[in-house]
C-alpha cells in the first residue's frame, strides 16, 4: 500500500510528508533543497556527534527493537575525522526507525520522524524551523477541522522534546527507589533550569512577581519563546547525557536561548509571520 503523502510549503520550498506506521515523516531532502550545499548538509548533520546522540536517545524512547550495543559502537566513532554515517547504515546496524531512505519514482529521498525533522530544522536555521512548524500546524489544523478534533498548537510545540527531556532526567538524575514526591521535585528543578535560562526566573518567582495572572510562566510565552523552549529541552537532554553539572548546563542553555531569541527577533520575516 503506498504511503499517504501530504505537502507543506516552507519559504517557497515544497516539503513532502508521508505517513509511516501512523506517524508523520518529513523529507529532509526537500528541507535542504534551497540551502547552499543542499544534500551535503544531511551528511554533515549525520556526522555530528550531538546528532548521533540525539538519534540514539529518540530511538531508545520510541523503538523497542533498537540495537543499543551497536549504537554505542557508533557513538565511540562519532566525532572522528574519518567518521561517516548514512541513513542506510544507521537503520541496518541499529534497527533504527526514526530515519528512512526511500528510492524509486515516488516519495524518494531521506525522511525523518517529525521530532527528528524539527531537530534538523533547528540545526539548519531557527527561522526555517519556525516557518516549518507554522506550516505543519496549518496542515494539522486542516485535518482537525475535517475530523472536528481540536489541535492544541502550543501544547504540541512545547512537548516536541518533552519526552526526551524527562527520560534523560530520569536516567541521569533520579536515583533508584525514590518516592514520587522526590521524583517530582527533581523534574520540577530541571523544568526551572529551562525557565531561568529562557525567562529569567523560576516558576515560583514568576508567581510571586505576577500574583494577578492566571496559569503559569509558560502559558504566556510568545511563539518565539515556545520555539526556543522546544530547542532547549532537546539541548538539556543531550547535556544531561554528557554528564554536565547543573551550573554548566544552565550557562550553556542561557547562551543558546539568548542566541536563538536574538536570531528570531531580528528576522523581519519572522516578525511578519507572527503578526
Amino acid at each position: 500500500m503506498p504511503d499517504k503523502k501530504q505537502i507543506i510549503e516552507v519559504k517557497g520550498t515544497p516539503i513532502n510528508i508521508i505517513q509511516v506506521n501512523q506517524s508523520d515523516y518529513i523529507s529532509l531532502t526537500d528541507m535542504v533543497r534551497k540551502f547552499e550545499d543542499g544534500l551535503a548538509l544531511i551528511e554533515k548533520w549525520l556526522r555530528n556527534k550531538n546528532t548521533v546522540e540525539f538519534l540514539g536517545i529518540w530511538e531508545k524512547i520510541n523503538n523497542a527493537d533498537f540495537n543499543s550495543p551497536e549504537f554505542e559502537g557508533i557513538m565511540l566513532e562519532a566525532g572522528l575525522n574519518r567518521f561517516t554515517l548514512s541513513v542506510k547504515k544507521w537503520a541496518e546496524k541499529t534497527n533504527g526507525t526514526g530515519l528512512i531512505a526511500r528510492t524509486g519514482r515516488f516519495n524518494s529521498g531521506t525522511y525523518a520522524h517529525k521530532d527528528i525533522a524539527f531537530e534538523f530544522g533547528s540545526w539548519l536555521s531557527p527561522e526555517f524551523k519556525l516557518y516549518m512548524i507554522k506550516e505543519f500546524q496549518r496542515l494539522k489544523d486542516e485535518e482537525s477541522n475535517s475530523k472536528r478534533i481540536e489541535w492544541d498548537f502550543q501544547r504540541t510545540l512545547s512537548k516536541i522534546n518533552y519526552r526526551i527531556h524527562t527520560d534523560a532526567i530520569k536516567e541521569k538524575l533520579i536515583p533508584p527507589m525514590v518516592t514520587k514526591e522526590q521524583s517530582a521535585a527533581i523534574y520540577a528543578t530541571e523544568a526551572d533550569i529551562l525557565n531561568v535560562a529562557l525567562f529569567g526566573s523560576t516558576a515560583k518567582q514568576w508567581r510571586e512577581y505576577n500574583p494577578d495572572k492566571h496559569g503559569n510562566i509558560r502559558d504566556g510565552a510568545t511563539l518565539e519563546q515556545l520555539v526556543v523552549l522546544s530547542n532547549l529541552e532537546s539541548i538539556n537532554a543531550l547535556l544531561l547525557h554528557q554528564g554536565l553539572s547543573q551550573t554548566e548546563r544552565l550557562q550553556k542553555l542561557n547562551e543558546a536561548a539568548i542566541q536563538q531569541m536574538k536570531s528570531l527577533l531580528a528576522s523581519p520575516s519572522v516578525k511578519k509571520l507572527i503578526q
